[in-house]
């Protein structure tokens, strides 16, 4: 993808200032670099189960010459500084909700066109899951794809939340932590092609995308993943944001994550669609508040946002030096 040099700069600059940060943090293991789409627009889908993982996910891409492109709130685009480097650097804004959340569909899909990478994590925000498996995801991911016909790409990855655990408040620097990347094959969506973009259709959808991205991460972690995927509603908790039991006495639902810190506060990453009331988290990093273009207020939203275009094994590579990229 040709990007103008204006977004190539202000990229470089977010990666020049978060590369050192995760170098120092974190050794890398990148596998199945060759399975990324080349000379095509695609939507990469990640895990998530720390707040750090569009670092992790960026660096990779930065370094494969892939830049990346991440949905983000449009509230961290007023930012001083953050919203400068996220509009040189040509992220897409988001909106909670409203007529213009269409306008971030439109731009992710112009992206995709010029044959760039979306960012987008299918579960909206971090897991819920106890053990950090996928829990029950939205539809944005779905949508986009079988919209515009883009391969999705499934992505796992492990390690990072040792440096910084899920809703901690300080990073674990020593001893050196290892995060390991690896990249699956496109999802295969063909049973789809042509079916209407109702909530049946793209809850099926989903499900195969998280299908994919919980045998990745198995794979990864040597283990067999929950029979029955987490589901937030089933246990009383919000879809997004941080999940913290009423009264502050800790986090809700999330024993056996080994974050040690359970008392930060009730903030929210909201997706399209979600209700404008809920609470929205400022983030502390470039792409660190990420959000997915469904947040299932209900069917009939859903199937009028598709109507009016709502809206995100392998070889081990030498991870700091990859082709056409000296760091």
């Amino acid at each position: 993808m040709s990007l103008p040099k204006r977004a190539r700069f202000w990229i470089g600059v977010a990666a020049w200032t978060l590369r050192p940060v995760a170098n120092v943090l974190m050794r890398k293991e990148w596998l199945g670099l060759e399975k990324l789409p080349k000379d095509q627009g695609f939507i990469l889908c990640p895990t998530h189960c720390t707040e750090i993982d569009p670092v992790v996910v960026g660096h990779m891409l930065y370094n494969q010459n892939i830049m990346p492109h991440f949905m983000a709130k449009d509230g961290l685009f007023r930012t001083p500084f953050v919203g400068t480097v996220l509009r040189g650097a040509r992220q897409i804004p988001v909106q909670r909700a409203g007529a213009t959340a269409g306008r971030s569909l439109e731009l992710a899909k112009e992206v995709l066109d010029e044959g760039g990478a979306i960012i987008v994590y299918p579960e909206g925000t971090l897991t819920r899951d106890p053990d950090l498996w996928p829990m029950r995801g939205h539809t944005g991911a779905a949508r986009l794809a079988l919209m515009t016909g883009a391969p999705v790409v499934p992505v796992a990855h492990w390690g990072a939340q040792e440096a910084f655990p899920r809703y901690a408040k300080r990073v674990h620097i020593f001893p050196r932590k290892t995060v390991r990347v690896l990249i699956g094959d496109p999802v295969d969506l063909s049973r789809f092609k042509g079916s209407a973009l109702d909530k049946a259709t793209l809850e099926a959808a989903t499900t195969v995308i998280l299908d994919d991205m919980t045998a990745l991460l198995a794979q990864l972690r040597g283990e067999e993943p929950p029979a029955v995927r987490w589901d937030p509603k089933a246990h009383a908790q919000k879809s997004h944001g941080r999940y913290v039991a009423r009264g502050g006495a800790g986090v809700a639902g999330i024993a056996g994550s080994g974050t040690g810190d359970g008392d930060s506060a009730d903030t929210a990453e909201p997706a399209l669609g979600a209700a404008p009331d809920e609470a929205v988290d400022d983030g502390a990093a470039f792409g660190a508040v990420l959000v997915d273009d469904a947040a299932e207020a209900d069917a009939a939203e859903a199937d009028a946002a598709a109507t009016d275009g709502d809206a995100a094994d392998g070889d081990t590579t030498n991870p700091d030096k990859p082709a056409g990229d000296a760091s």
